[in-house]
């Protein structure tokens, strides 16, 4: 028998909570760990979602600037296959709740993910960049624009940006895409002014996002992890909470609140 996962103990949560308190600008940084603790398969891997349908071409960008129409045709009929089931279905786990609740609190200043699923707006969350897009939303390439789906005609292909007839094209990143100018430089700011990221349902190895975490700790800031194994930047981390997200970031809203109390009493 495989020997359970380490969970956090309530010592390591009341020492994450203390170092969040202590900071200035604490951001966290978040990924597909949290997706999948919503039922949304990761896309690489054992029962990946590219794994099971093929992973895009990794000049997808270019195939779609090359034949906008078909690129809509295709990404029409994706969003009706399979593939897109468990984003239709999933709904914010508890601790998509518990970062919009330490965001109300006045303790989490901004949320960086790189899940395009619409759960941390779902659950609340408002300071908040989808780094890599919202499944939800459809962009425009000239003007950054975004809107639902609903919003937007797509009886002529391809549809033109309501605001300046640009083109449009779906929120998420495409391979070959660069991150959109208006998301990439709101994370700059954001993790120039943090001194703390808890890192949540990530390893931190997929840049630019993991680039303003280890930014963070290169400037003398913390790292609090919180991940259900043990991770390439583990080693970096002042604390790593091993738990699930789910499981872990509630602890540590329940620890933080029972702190400020005894502040107050």
């Amino acid at each position: 028998m495989s020997e359970k996962p380490e969970v956090a103990t309530d010592e390591q949560i009341a020492e994450a909570a203390e170092l969040i308190l202590g900071a200035d600008y604490p951001i966290a940084l978040t990924g597909a760990g949290m997706s999948v603790e919503s039922g949304i398969p990761p896309f690489r891997g054992p029962g990946g979602l590219w794994t099971k349908y093929g992973e895009p071409p990794m000049n997808d960008f270019q195939v779609f600037m090359s034949d906008p129409k078909r690129g809509w045709e295709k990404r029409i009929e994706r969003r009706n296959d399979e593939l897109f089931a468990p984003l239709r279905t999933a709904k914010p786990n508890p601790g998509h709740y518990a970062l919009a609740r330490l965001e109300e609190m006045g303790v989490l200043k901004f949320v960086i993910t790189q899940n395009v699923d619409d759960l941390h707006r779902q659950a609340g969350q408002r300071a908040l960049a989808e780094i890599h897009g919202n499944w939800k939303l459809i962009r425009c390439l000239d003007c950054v624009s975004r809107f639902p789906w609903h919003e937007i005609s797509l009886e002529a292909l391809p549809p033109r940006c309501p605001k300046c007839r640009g083109l449009l094209k779906s929120d998420t990143v495409s391979f070959g895409e660069p991150i959109p100018l208006d998301v990439l430089t709101r994370c700059q700011e954001e993790s120039a002014r943090a001194d703390l990221v808890i890192v949540a349902g990530t390893s931190a190895t997929v840049y630019p996002a993991a680039g303003f975490a280890l930014e963070v700790r290169e400037r003398g800031g913390s790292l609090v992890e919180v991940n259900l194994y043990e991770s390439e930047i583990t080693r970096l981390c002042d604390v790593s909470l091993r738990g699930t997200s789910a499981a872990i970031l509630p602890r540590l809203v329940e620890a933080i609140s029972a702190r400020r109390r005894t502040a107050l009493s």
